[in-house]
């Protein structure tokens, strides 16, 4: 029996060993679960363990994240290993670990020529993975992890953590390892790697009240025990880099410990871009003695509080931040001037001589860019040449300034502050992810190629809604040529293997990506019920129908996975899916309640106890996940407000959208409404009720509405004037309403048609609906994309030609837009193009001649080098190409329209002399314009968010 059972495990174990990915995101595979190669050294077989060895007198930090690779194997396997802090390896299977220069093992690895670690020594965090044969005397096989210093050593550590099957966010989102009956690796050759942006982190931020809450529940206080979770997230996500909370909370003061166990695990604490010199803003109302923090006025005691915030610090790894805002991170008072910053900056900078290194530019430090500060640079403010510039984005995930070719001979280099969430104008954004990572990636693809690569630090709020674009961030800041726009795709793929198994990783990846787009065109704190169009294009229609067909996506796969993954699934995919699918859905229902009362419909007060049903859902999504995910581990962390804002800052609690109810009648009366239009039968304009036109290019059915004013219900008939329109419910009895879907069986419609009609009779007359029909008699010569509806609407990626020039060439963003990609220009940093020949043409067939509008939809990218701004130029056929400047208007009514519609819309005007076939042509020249979308309005177009679908094309 006892055999029996073994057996059983064991093939259990075998089975779950096909769960997981065997290597990291995008990394070399370094570990295997079956029929491993030669030599390859068994880390847990059959139950045994091999033993870990690291110096003592290595860097606490090292000795530490060792003792969770010896937890991370026993979590994948039926053994824990055993941990040796000192002693001589021995054993068939030993893994030594160790930084150079720090660990006796790996120098003397090193000095018997048993280990060449020339590729990373002298590195910053570089670190190397190798198995050796007979490397020590008594050791058969060993796995060797060196680092060129401690967080190198710590990385390579946590890569074998990954690549076992362990992944950074076990703890953090409770995803499970995947069990294994033995785990191997392997690396003949030396597996190494190192970091190109060198500070890479996160910044904790507007964590009340979520993440606050959180904390004090379940430790009191952002103190270093709950700091330890933090520093061991970063570093298994091979960041470095942390801005500690500073709401009401003083990282240094809070807890003594924190800055030393910071130190010990190997994270760079730094403070916030208007936290300068160690100390956190609520410090200063702690010890600022009442005084006003105002340099002119408290210089002296202001110096002072500086001071004591290097000496707290002393010895601990930082980088200082410099500089001075207004109290309360608002700009400082209007007679602020150049001089007097930069007066404090080098005041601040005496203090640093004077109590860290005489030297100065041998400590860290960087100067934020931040909101006005920047105006402060481009008028003339200057620091020193080793003080790192942090340029910074407009709070909405656009970079508003980058390194010019003199900037980035600076010593101190160049970094990045970016947002995945922010507390302000237009409108703060706290909850949920929002920011699609094409978006990110092109960004920052921009920082990378403009050498602001120092630091790359975000703001991610409360942390854990953040999970997925936090880890994109740092895995793309520690290898950016490693993910190219056309490996975007993938990068997701990896990831929901590596969490929940390949089985449905593909399906995952797709979910993931289109929530994070479908939130990234319109915030969920800016919805309103008027946001998407409730009657032009079924534009609201299909954006619920979208998040609902996600989210019903995700339950069925949620339903198919273990038990043991539905937790980390309903945190890391299912609950924002849902979340963000319920609020889309009760602000359009909350719409079409208003709508539909305006039209009299007895389903108005239906729609309003849906509005109520689907309040009352996002507060059960926030329930679960706060009292029944993991056993109620993650109260308070999703109890961000979301519904009912009025103006930029949250409403105290979530507040429903109000909602429409009117008294309905006992007698039937019927009413109609068609696709497209607000107005009904009867009613004002209800006599001249006209359907969208029914187009064979487009082959589209189209709809009517025939629904009670009453309780009472009553028969309808519909009767079509011509033999090929089709209904597909003709006639039938009205409760509420009915939709009738209208269509053509196109074979049968003579050439050169124009309309139809429709004759409804119900309760309360009869009316007679107009049916545009067209069929041109040469439509199947036509080609290119086909105006209908008065409009030719084109995606960019959709071209007819891409015409290059010189080195500079055409990318496609995947997903990087509000409807489907991008195009922008490679190089990036490529000078602007002086005699434009690289374009992107589309050709189309126009039905009319006139004076037309051409709308260009472009990311809201910001002007990020000194200059007049990014400039296309757009022409039909052969006129003169007109120039636009994407920052013409550079009012911030511009700006907040911009970042509110996640795009910028810009409008240029042509004439066409005659129908027929026309190219328009699209010159970008200036590098770092996104295209996503060109829309010809040639008379036809309709208010809407998105604009028309895009047109057929032959």
């Amino acid at each position: 029996m006892r055999q029996r059972l073994l057996a059983t495990a064991a093939m259990l174990l075998a089975l779950l060993s096909h769960a997981l990915p065997a290597h990291a995101l995008g990394q070399k595979k370094l570990a295997w679960f079956d029929t491993p190669p030669a030599d390859a050294v068994a880390l847990a077989r059959n139950g045994q363990a091999a033993k870990l060895y690291v110096d003592p007198a290595d860097y606490p930090g090292v000795v530490r994240a060792a003792g969770d690779l010896q937890a991370d194997i026993a979590r994948v396997s039926a053994a824990r290993p055993a941990l040796n802090t000192g002693g001589k390896p021995a054993g068939a299977d030993v893994v030594i670990i160790g930084t150079v220069g720090k660990s006796a093992l790996i120098d003397q690895l090193v000095a018997a020529g048993k280990l060449d670690v020339s590729s990373i020594k002298g590195k910053w965090e570089g670190w190397q993975v190798q198995t050796l044969r007979n490397p020590l005397p008594g050791v058969e096989r060993a796995l060797v992890i060196a680092g060129s210093d401690k967080r190198g050593t710590i990385y390579g550590i946590y890569e074998m953590s990954e690549q076992i099957g362990v992944s950074p966010w076990n703890w953090w989102a409770d995803v499970p390892a995947a069990k294994h009956a033995n785990v191997y690796a392997s690396a003949a050759a030396a597996v190494s790697d190192a970091p190109v942006v060198q500070y890479r982190g996160i910044f904790l931020n507007d964590e009340a009240p979520a993440l606050t809450g959180w904390v004090k529940q379940h430790y009191g206080d952002f103190n270093h025990k709950f700091y330890s979770k933090v520093f061991e997230l970063i570093l298994r996500l091979r960041g470095n880099y942390l801005w500690p909370a500073m709401w009401g909370e003083a990282f240094y003061d809070d807890d003594k410990l924190n800055g030393k166990t910071a130190d010990e695990y190997g994270v760079v604490i730094g403070t916030s871009h208007h936290e300068p010199m160690m100390r956190a803003h609520d410090e200063w109302r702690r010890y600022g003695g009442g005084q006003h923090w105002d340099y002119n006025r408290s210089g002296e005691k202001l110096r002072e509080f500086w001071t004591q915030g290097l000496r707290a610090t002393q010895g601990q790894e930082k980088v200082v931040t410099l500089g001075m805002r207004g109290d309360g991170d608002e700009p400082m008072s209007r007679d602020a001037n150049v001089s007097l910053l930069e007066r404090i900056v080098s005041d601040q900078r005496s203090i640093i001589a004077k109590e860290i290194n005489p030297d100065v530019t041998k400590v860290p430090q960087l100067w934020a860019l931040y909101k006005e500060v920047q105006d402060y640079y481009e008028k003339g403010m200057r620091v020193p040449d080793d003080v790192m510039l942090l340029w910074c984005d407009d709070n909405w995930g656009n970079i508003r300034r980058l390194p010019t070719p003199e900037e980035r001979k600076r010593a101190g280099g160049a970094g990045v502050y970016y947002h995945f969430d922010y507390v302000g104008g237009p409108r703060s954004y706290k909850w949920i992810n929002v920011t699609p990572l094409p978006k990110v990636w092109e960004q920052m693809h921009l920082a990378w190629q403009y050498q602001a690569n120092r630091m790359w630090i975000v703001n991610v709020g409360d942390l854990k809604p953040m999970e997925v674009p936090i880890e994109f961030f740092l895995t793309y800041a520690w290898n950016p040529a490693a993910w190219p726009a056309e490996r975007l795709p993938d990068y997701l793929k990896l990831w929901a293997a590596r969490e929940f198994g390949p089985e449905h990783a593909d399906d995952i990846a797709d979910i993931v990506a289109k929530y994070a787009k479908y939130n990234g065109r319109r915030k969920p704190e800016q919805l309103e019920p008027n946001t998407y169009s409730l009657v032009n294009y079924n534009e609201a229609a299909r954006i619920v129908d979208d998040y609902k067909t996600l989210a019903a996506r995700a339950e069925k796969i949620s339903a198919a996975l273990p038990a043991a993954r539905r937790d980390a699934f309903y945190q890391l995919v299912l609950y924002p899916v849902k979340a963000s699918a319920v609020v889309n859905e009760l602000y359009v229902t909350a719409g079409l309640n208003r709508l539909y009362g305006l039209q009299g419909r007895a389903s108005t007060n239906d729609l309003a106890a849906r509005t109520r049903s689907l309040f009352a859902e996002d507060a059960e999504l926030v329930r679960r996940y706060h009292e029944d995910i993991s056993g109620g581990k993650w109260n308070h962390m999703m109890s961000q407000t979301h519904l009912g804002y009025t103006y930029w800052n949250q409403p105290p609690r979530n507040v429903m959208p109000p909602v429409t109810e009117m008294q309905v009648p006992k007698a039937a009366d019927m009413g109609v409404a068609v696709e497209g239009s607000e107005q009904v039968w009867p009613g004002p304009g209800g006599d001249a009720l006209a359907l969208p036109a029914l187009d064979v290019f487009e082959q589209r059915a189209r709809f009517i509405d025939i629904f009670n004013r009453g309780q009472q219900p009553f028969d309808y008939k519909v009767v079509a004037s011509e033999p090929w329109i089709t209904l597909d419910k003709p006639a039938g009895k009205v409760a509420r309403e009915q939709r009738v879907v209208v269509n053509v069986r196109w074979a049968e419609v003579p050439d050169g048609v124009r309309s139809a009609t429709l004759t409804i009779s119900g309760a309360g007359g009869r009316t007679v609906v107009k049916v545009p029909v067209r069929k041109p008699a040469d439509a199947a010569s036509l080609s290119g994309f086909i105006e209908t509806g008065g409009v030719v609407a084109m995606e960019a990626e959709h071209y007819t030609r891409a015409v290059p020039a010189g080195q500079r060439s055409w990318l496609k963003v995947p997903d990087h837009g509000r409807t489907l990609s991008g195009m922008t220009v490679l190089p990036v940093d490529a000078p602007a193009d002086a005699s434009p020949s690289m374009r992107l043409e589309y050709e189309m067939q126009l039905f009319s001649a006139g004076q037309f509008e051409v709308q260009a939809t472009l990311a809201p990218t910001q002007k990020f080098q000194p200059g007049e701004g990014l400039r296309y130029a757009i022409s039909f056929d052969d006129e003169a190409p007109q120039v636009v400047n994407l920052h013409a208007d550079g009012s911030e009514k511009a700006w907040e329209r911009s970042v509110s519609d996640g795009a910028t819309v810009l409008v240029s005007r042509h004439k066409i002399d005659k129908p027929g076939k026309h190219t328009l042509k699209f010159w970008a020249l200036d590098s770092g314009l996104v295209l996503q979308k060109l829309v010809v309005n040639t008379g036809g177009q309709k208010p809407s968010y998105l604009g028309p679908p895009e047109s057929p094309r032959q």
